[in-house]
């Protein structure tokens, strides 16, 4: 009995209470008076993965988190080639061959790679449990990332791209350098601020901001050379952002993009969703319009509101009390999960804790943003919240081993 208390219970409540209320809102986005019985299918969906979530937390509590390092680097491997094989056995959805489809049965392998690539890096940087200082290893850590973030976004899914690029913040905590995150910061600023002034304005500014700085610093010979090449990087970047934004993103990416920067207006084509989300969400006020009585949510007229635009049906139907109540979850259980990283003993455990975090905190920044129209629609679910099969058993590989890891911190 005494074990018992040594599970980390705060969590699961956590966890919990964001399935109830995810489970709750997807029977509402789903319901209306004609089509009750619709409703009941999509949540018994829902229910059967959350069991499939729930027996594989369970069976984890039986297995020695040695297991998980021991394996890690052929998991890796593993969920590489089943990206790898989308190209040759996947289905495409919504213009993405991400999907595994087996008759009823579909299965989302980039979500499983996503706890895969916490396994790895938690592996490799066990390795040396302490920080990683050498050119090298810092290599091995980038091309870890990079791979399955590389594949996924050929799929093309930006958005879960997006999220295994996020791991870098893992890489981030761990010692990488304070430079290497300063530098792709500011590319993507850069990239951003070439889109809105174009080419030239952003040319002459970084030459402008060169100048100034050089005379400031003119007694610090050393810095010339330094300075000078970072502008010119710079400046070859900005020269590329035409090509990147033309020829790598698709034509909905760049019209989502044109949208949130405010050079396109367009409420009925591809910024509709944004433009819908906002209303429903506006509509809720303070104390929303109560449970099944959202009448954008009966509507229907926001897309995808079981999945990616879940958040908008808790903004109509809870108002600002409930969104702020969902919010408040998330980040109490995200901070939970980092006090719990950093009380690790090894370096596995607590990268692989980080891990999971910096996936949860993604997940929610980028997707909350998305349904307020902060940022482009790049379909990324609101974890345990979304109507999902595959993201929501994903979340429970991650929850089953970081309950595991913590647990056998605290019998040990």
């Amino acid at each position: 009995m005494n074990k018992l208390f040594r599970i980390d219970w705060l969590s699961i409540l956590y966890c919990v209470l964001l399935l109830a209320a995810g489970l709750a809102n997807i029977y509402s986005a789903a319901y209306t008076l004609d089509n009750a019985e619709v409703a009941w299918s999509v949540l018994e969906k829902q229910l059967i993965s959350l069991g499939l979530a729930v027996v594989a937390v369970l069976l984890i509590q039986f297995l020695d988190t040695k297991f998980f390092e021991r394996y890690a680097s052929l998991l890796y491997l593993f969920s590489i080639f089943a990206l790898l094989g989308l190209w040759v056995m996947g289905t495409e959805v919504s213009g993405a061959r991400s999907w595994y489809a087996i008759r009823s049965f579909s299965l989302q392998p980039s979500e499983f790679a996503k706890v895969a690539l916490a396994l790895a890096l938690a592996k490799h940087l066990g390795d040396f449990n302490t920080q990683i200082k050498r050119r090298k290893d810092y290599l091995i850590a980038f091309l870890l990332i990079c791979i399955p973030a590389g594949l996924t976004l050929l799929q093309p899914d930006a958005g879960t791209a997006l999220v295994l690029l996020g791991f870098f913040l893992v890489l981030h905590a761990e010692g990488l350098p304070q430079l290497f995150l300063t530098a792709l910061l500011s590319l993507f600023a850069l990239f951003l601020l070439t889109l809105v002034l174009g080419v030239t304005w952003v040319l002459v500014l970084l030459s402008f901001g060169l100048v100034l700085y050089l005379f400031f610093q003119r007694k610090r010979k050393r810095i010339i050379w330094p300075a000078v090449f970072t502008v010119l990087v710079f400046g070859a970047f900005t020269y590329s952002v035409s090509y990147i934004f033309e020829e790598v993103f698709e034509q909905r990416h760049r019209d989502r993009f044109n949208i949130i920067l405010g050079k396109e207006v367009d409420t009925r084509g591809i910024g509709y969703n944004i433009n819908q989300s906002q209303i429903a969400i506006g509509s809720g006020k303070f104390s929303g319009k109560g449970y099944l009585e959202g009448t954008q949510t009966k509507g229907g007229f926001v897309p995808e509101q079981q999945t990616d635009y879940i958040f908008t049906t808790v903004g109509e139907e809870w108002g600002f009390l409930g969104s702020i109540t969902v919010l408040g979850i998330f980040i109490l259980l995200l901070l939970r999960i980092i006090r719990v990283a950093y009380k690790q003993k090894t370096t596995f455990a607590r990268v692989f804790c980080l891990g999971f975090a910096c996936t949860l905190f993604i997940h929610v920044a980028v997707n909350l943003g998305m349904v307020v129209g902060l940022v482009p629609t790049i379909g990324i679910p609101l974890p345990l919240m979304s109507y999902g099969g595959s993201s929501l058993l994903a979340f429970g590989l991650f929850l089953g081993i970081y309950i595991r890891i913590e647990y056998q911190r605290t019998v040990a």
